[in-house]
Formats: structure tokens, sequence, C-alpha cells
């Protein structure tokens, strides 16, 4: 019995508001009171009731929220609830940040984070339980192709579930800038079809005036080796290359090129051999575009990593052997100028079919999606994890096919995936470095969460909520992937917090490494051709007419400018890592581990801020300030 005090907070985005009336209940320990229609929410207002209960509620456990359409239904987007009273020791915090539809009734439990072992009474058994049965009805797995992962259903944006769409702001920012780049496209690329490209700078034509300074470098030093090779470290893909073990059997050398085998050897045996190898390619189908028959090489490129850093290329093979064909021919350094920048095109060319859909696409945004729907199908809102994890023509799908039967766990954790390709003691590999000091960052904030709800690996083993996540992550969305690592079940504290940093990395950090530097890299076309005109050369007779010839069309060219350029570009509504607004947390231990997290991200973000201002090529991608908070374009 006694006076309420309630606070009602509306999101900030153009529509989040409502003329609908929202019912109100208080339900505490000993009962629930309705309180009726007395609420009709305005965008970016807090709006404070009092009310008077005659039943002694006790302990308040939840606040159920019902909105009421009369002619026409406005979605209405809750922050959160606060309540002060009888039996809330202060004010009691129910945090929603979602989408109220329809005339449902909603139910926000207290923000104390709570495993199903800190119930022992079972008072939010019933209510954990309709919410997991309420978003698998809304989170429902999709089918896409034989040997994917799994995406989540639907066919177009509006059939995703509302809380999974972009907020107005950024729908809005995203609508109008694609309006604009496809009207530009349009106006000018109906011209470029009756122009072609007769020399390389003519590509200048299309280079964005919006460019980057980075991708100023790029024109102008991309015939470079040193440039070359320093984008297998730190450029759009950091994700392929690798130290050799020993030399690649499908690097052919002929008997006449015995010094060029005299010096791998020896850059085998001191260590600073490197190789990325395109195999992945090899035998893909290649598209046809305006009618015009398009190509794909599947090349091996072999470098050496020298003591000041530079990773220069000492030999490269456009295509595997074929049993009872030549060997292929190996382009070197030292072939006429032409020869070997054509040769290095391909690789380019190459590198921006699997940056674009295995570094990208696969590792960035699919494998996100499979964590998104399963937290949602697992976790109900209460469990602590969620509200850490929630914080945070047929040749492209045989390619994703080929790549998806490659996903292993360790390749997804940056301490293991740079020692499993040699690249830990790589001082030049700036990707590297960042990589693993934000992975440390996440993994300590992740550490510290885990320590105030399980005390225990028995807590962890015990916790059925917590093991059918990782299930449904490993079993279901990535569709058996136990046996390339990837846990079925959590049997310790270590273990959870290590699956947990690979989800908030993998869908903010990884993301980041593989997003940005889109427009930095493939702006300048030759640099980053998003396909090839004319077959692999097979011989070293080449022209400046014959890289042109098989570089794309001056409208095709555009099309990847204006693209890249609308995909690359920073994003206006961005939310940085570990800044998001939403409070999940009542009690002040997860805030305080919060706090401290943002501070470490802090630092190093000046860190890595003071070490680019003396370096030539800066590298920012894993800047936690250039770092978005979750997967979004």
């Amino acid at each position: 019995m006694g006076k309420y005090r309630i606070r009602v907070a509306t999101g900030d985005s153009l529509l989040a508001g409502s003329s609908n009336l929202v019912q109100l209940w208080l339900v505490g320990e000993h009962g629930e009171k309705d309180l009726g229609k007395i609420l009709r929410p305005i965008r970016t207002r807090e709006v404070q009731l009092e009310v008077e209960v005659s039943l002694y509620l006790g302990r308040l456990l939840l606040v159920k929220l019902r909105k009421h359409k009369s002619l026409v239904g406005f979605d209405w987007f809750c922050k959160w609830i606060a309540v002060q009273g009888p039996g809330t020791q202060g004010e009691a915090f129910f945090p929603c940040y979602r989408w109220v539809q329809g005339n449902e009734i909603i139910c926000l439990p207290e923000g104390t984070a709570r495993t199903m072992r800190d119930d022992p009474q079972n008072q939010f058994k019933k209510h954990r339980e309709q919410e997991l049965e309420e978003r698998r009805k809304v989170y429902r797995w999709g089918f896409w192709k034989e040997g994917l992962i799994l995406p989540i259903a639907g066919n177009s944006q509006w059939d995703l579930p509302r809380n999974e769409r972009f907020l107005e702001d950024k729908d809005l920012d995203f609508s109008l800038s694609l309006a604009k780049v496809l009207k530009d496209l349009a106006l000018k690329g109906t011209l470029d079809l009756t122009n072609s490209v007769r020399r390389l700078e003519d590509f200048s034509k299309v280079f964005p005036r919006g460019k980057t300074p980075l991708a100023e470098q790029v024109r102008n030093s991309w015939k470079d080796d040193a440039l070359f090779g320093y984008q297998f470290l730190n450029g759009a893909n950091p994700m392929l290359l690798r130290r050799s073990t020993s030399l690649p059997s499908r690097l052919v050398l002929p008997p006449e090129m015995e010094d060029l085998k005299t010096q791998l050897e020896k850059e085998l045996q001191t260590g600073s051999l490197f190789e990325a190898d395109f195999s992945l390619l090899d035998g893909v189908k290649p598209n046809v575009i305006i009618f015009k028959q398009q190509y794909v090489a599947a090349p091996l490129v072999m470098l050496k990593l020298q003591p000041d850093g530079r990773l220069l290329p000492m030999v490269i093979q456009l295509q595997p052997p074929r049993n009872g064909c030549p060997p292929p021919v190996l382009f070197l350094p030292s072939d006429p100028p032409m020869a070997w920048l054509l040769a290095k095109t391909w690789v380019r060319s190459s590198d921006f079919q699997l940056h674009q859909l295995q570094s990208h696409l696969l590792r960035g945004h699919l494998i996100a999606e499979v964590i998104s729907v399963a937290t949602m199908r697992s976790l109900p809102s209460l469990h602590p994890i969620y509200k850490v994890v929630s914080t945070g023509s047929g040749g492209h799908v045989d390619i994703l096919q080929r790549a998806t039967a490659g996903l292993t766990y360790r390749s997804f954790c940056p301490p293991d995936d740079l020692a499993d390709r040699g690249l830990l003691d790589v001082k030049s590999s700036l990707y590297g470095q960042d990589a693993l000091r934000l992975w440390g960052a996440i993994s300590r904030y992740v550490e510290k969460m885990v320590s105030l709800f399980y005390k225990s690996d028995g807590a962890v083993k015990d916790d059925p909520e917590l093991q059918a996540w990782c299930s449904e992550i490993t079993e279901t969305g990535l569709q058996g992937a136990q046996d390339r690592g990837f846990p079925i079940s959590l049997e310790s504290r270590a273990q959870l917090c290590h699956f947990i940093t690979m989800c908030i990395f993998t869908c903010t950090g990884q993301h980041a490494s593989t997003h940005h530097g889109q427009l930095d890299w493939y702006s300048w076309i030759p640099n980053g051709p998003c396909t090839m005109r004319k077959p692999p050369p097979i011989s070293k007779d080449v022209t400046e007419k014959d890289i042109v010839d098989a570089l794309p069309g001056l409208h095709q060219a555009r099309t990847q400018k204006t693209f890249i350029k609308f995909l690359g570009r920073r994003q206006p509504v961005m939310v940085a890592l570990g800044q998001h607004k939403e409070n999940y947390f009542s009690d002040p231990g997860p805030q305080a581990v919060l706090k401290q997290f943002q501070e470490e991200l802090a630092a190093l973000d000046k860190e890595i801020e003071v070490r680019n201002a003396g370096l030539d090529l800066p590298y920012e991608y894993l800047r936690p300030s250039m770092v978005e908070n979750s997967v979004t374009i």
C-alpha cells in the first residue's frame, strides 16, 4: 500500500513516440495491480506518473505494459521504466530498449541479471519460458543454400523483426544516400557505356572526389611492390597471409629457376617466407556482365619479410598446375614491368573476391547473424550473457560454400589465428597488434562480467539456458561446426569467457577490420578490380593496353566506385564499441565493469592515435572509436 512514482522513457528516433494509450501493471511478490491506461508516450520525453496503490505488492518483480490502438496503431520504442515506492529499496529499473507493437502484453523484469540458479523460488521461471517461446516465433531460422550457415528467416528487411531493423534516423540516411548514388550512377553510367578506358590513368574519371588521404596514396603508389605486400598485412583483407612452413606443392619451379628456388628456401629457413594462396577460387564459375564473359584466377603469391618490416613479393603463380598441361607461368619482379604489373593486378582482383565474400560477408555479417538469432532464441532478457552480448550466378555461392567448410573456431580468435598463421611476432602487422590488444580488452571485460554471475565452473555447466545458446550457435546456426572446433557445450568459466569474447570481437572488431578499408583500398580501381574481362596471361609479352583491356570497363568501374563509396563511408549514425547508451544492468557491479571497459578502450584508442602519427600509412580500422558496437552495414 502506498504511492508509487513511475518514470517512463521513450526513444529518440523519429518515430519512437506513439499517440496510442499504454496500460501499465505493477507485479510484486504478493500480487499485481492494474494501473489502467495512464500513459501516452512522446518521443525523446520522459513521462512521470504518480499512482496510489491500495494493495501491498511487496518487492517489485515485473512491470507489464500493453499498447492499445485506437483507429490507427503506432509502434512505440520504450527505453526503460523506473519505479520508486513501497518495496523498491530506492528506484527499481526495468530496461526495455525495444519496440512495443500490436496489443500484446510485454513483461519487463527488474534489471538485475539472473541465471536460473539465481532464482531458487522460480519467481521468474514462467516469464523466462514465455519470453523465449514468443521470441522463437519471431526469430526463426531460414535456409539459403546447402552447405551454408543458416540466416534468419525472411526475404527482405520488412520480414525482419522490428527490433533488428535500422532505427528511422539511420534508415533514412541509408535510403537517401542509396537513392543519391543510384541516381548519379544512372546519369553518369549511361554515358560510360559509350566511352572506354584507353590508358590506366583514365580510371581517374571514376576516382571519387570525396576520397580519403589513404586512397590518394594508393592511387599514386599502387604499382609499388612494397604497397602490394603491405596490403596482405594491413589492407582491406588481412586474413589470408600466413608464414610458410614448406614450399607449396602447387609451386612448380622449372629447372631454369634454380636461383629462385634457392632464394625461397633461404627465406624459408630464416622464417621470413610468407604466402597468400587463393586456391579457394580455383574452378569457380565466373560471371557474365553485359553479355561479356568475365574471368577468375586462383593465384599463389610468395613474399619475403624484410628486416625493416616491408613485405615484398618474390613470385606470382596465377593458376594451379593442371594434369596434362604445361606448368603455369611464374611472374617475377624482374619481368618486364607491364607483365609484373598485370600479374599483381590479377592478385588484387582475386583478393577483392575473397575479401568481400569470405572475410567481410561470411566471417562478418553472416556469422554475426547466427550469433544474434541464437541469442534471441536461447537467452531471456534476464540472463547476464544476454545483457553482455546484446550490447554489443552461382559463383559467389560456390565461394561461400567452400569458405564455410573451412571456418574454424580458432580462426575467429586472434591469439589463435595469428599464431596459426605465424604472424604473432610480425611487428609490421598493425592489424595483428591492434586485434590482439582489442581482443585483450574485450576478454578482460567479459571475464569481470562473468565472475559477477558465475562463481564456479559448475555454475556454468549447470546453466541450461547458456548450454542451449552455445548448442544453438554451433549445431543449428553453424550447421554442425563442432568438427571445426566450435564448442557445443560450455564446461568452465574460462571456456565461457573465450566463447563470449569471440562472439563480441567477431561482431565488432573483426567486422570493422574488413569493412573500413574498402574506400581506402578499392577507390582506385586498378588496385582492387571487382572483375577481370580477359583470361589470366600465359606469356610475359604484355602492354598497358593488355592491362586496360583486362580491367573493368568504365561502366563497371563506376558501379564499383559507387557502391564502395556508399558502403565504405563513415556512418553518420554510429555507436562505437562500449559506448552504447542502453543500460541493461541495474546493479552497480556490472556498471562499474562497463566503466572500466570504456576507460581501457579510450586509453587504447589514444595509444593507436599516437602510434599512427609517426606512420606513413596509419592503420585506424581497429581504433576503438572507429569500431562500431555491432555489425550494421
